[in-house]
């Protein structure tokens, strides 16, 4: 399976804050905005990630995470001219994609919850058997969002994007694990009133062929969105909190290789000493020690 992570657009909502760098790239907390979609798609076990996002963005992405041999990965990087809608990531990855199944990740969402990787490890060998897997997650204003309905059984019913009068409280998270026919149904999408393809159009695809599952994320799941200045901030004290209270580190990248078998302990000791006296290098350090439990 590969990965994709849409890390592309303005960031209007946190201007003045991204007019001079992009929003995946900012700090939430301890860590670069961008590191939190990045360790989902590897807990999950892609190995295989492209990042996509703006000509001026791309290198500055390149800089901090490189080709990802030093995670035991390998990162590749597309452009993404403007703005064209979620869908538009499938169209412009199809050749990395190739005929392989995909999940998708926005860049700015926090995924955390106890269990999560066996959820998305489950979600991962669904799309390999022609099951598209979403996410949902209950807000008290949902109308920001794409809205899952559910019927009886609790299975998806519809899919509406940003409803004035929504069906469900049950928002649809940036999170999406396909299998490869989301290269043919986001080449047969047409712009919505927007002028953008929309994602609730493709999963309605899958909807109708019958090949749609929802996960809800209920209790013991946190998703943040860290595209406004106030989740951004929401997003930095909830890391800041787990943290400090735990002792872990929430998405670093470095430790999810080491469990994942992608890199040995000497490796991990070695990325740890290039961030010098930080708290995430010493935490880095203590699990390449075994001090530091899963």
């Amino acid at each position: 399976m590969k990965g994709i992570i849409l890390a592309g657009g303005s960031g209007s909502r946190l201007y003045p804050l991204t007019l001079v760098t992009s929003k995946q790239l900012l700090p939430v907390y301890d860590k670069p905005m961008i590191y939190y979609p990045l360790s989902v798609l590897m807990l999950a076990g892609i190995r295989e990630v492209l990042i996509i996002s703006s000509p001026g963005d791309l290198p500055n992405f390149q800089r901090l995470l490189g080709e990802g041999k030093d995670l035991g990965m390998s990162l590749t990087y597309l452009e993404q001219e403007a703005p064209g809608g979620l869908p538009e990531a499938f169209i412009i990855g199809e050749a990395f994609i190739g005929g392989d199944e995909v999940a998708m990740i926005l860049g700015d969402n926090l995924f955390y919850g106890n269990g999560l990787g066996k959820i998305l490890k489950e979600a991962r060998d669904r799309a390999r058997k022609k099951v598209a897997t979403i996410f949902g997650y209950y807000v008290p204003h949902p109308e920001a969002y794409g809205v899952i309905e559910f019927d009886s059984r609790h299975q998806v019913k519809s899919l509406e994007e940003k409803p004035r009068l929504p069906k469900s409280n049950y928002a649809l998270t940036g999170l999406y694990f396909l299998d490869k026919r989301a290269v043919v149904f986001a080449r047969n999408l047409k712009p919505s009133e927007r002028g953008e393809l929309e994602i609730t159009d493709l999963l309605r695809a899958y909807l109708m062929a019958g090949d749609l599952v929802v996960e809800q994320l209920g209790r013991g799941f946190a998703w943040l969105d860290a595209g406004t200045m106030d989740s951004l901030a929401d997003a930095g004290a909830f890391v800041q909190m787990i943290e400090k209270r735990q002792g872990i580190k929430i998405s670093a990248p470095e430790e999810i290789a080491y469990r994942n078998g992608w890199i040995d302990a000497g490796k991990l000791l070695a990325l740890a000493g290039r961030y010098g006296s930080s708290p995430y290098g010493a935490h880095l350090k203590k699990v390449s020690r075994g001090e530091v439990y899963e």
